[in-house]
């Protein structure tokens, strides 16, 4: 139970800042890194940060970014199915 509050709170704070971000992108001032962004990601916050670029259209320009984004997504992904099929992970 706590691994699923851990997991929404990474996720909604990824949301929060990528939507923070979109507003000091906006008027100019100091980013957020994008450095601190990927980390969350990193972190499992790849829902959140997926749907904030949907919903603010930020980042969805940076392809450095993008690249990096969905290279840990796909390592994500790649670890999800590696536990699934060594049956750590039940179905």
């Amino acid at each position: 139970m706590i691994l699923l509050y851990t997991f929404l709170t990474v996720n909604l704070i990824a949301f929060v800042l990528m939507g923070y971000d979109k507003q000091l992108a906006i008027k100019n001032k100091n980013r957020i890194s994008e450095q601190t962004l990927l980390f969350l990601v990193v972190l499992g916050g790849t829902i959140g940060s997926s749907l904030a670029m949907s919903i603010f259209r930020h980042k969805t320009a940076k392809t450095n970014y993008l690249l990096k984004f969905f290279g840990i997504v796909s390592f994500q992904i790649i670890i999800i199915i590696t536990l699934f099929y060594l049956d750590l992970i039940p179905l």
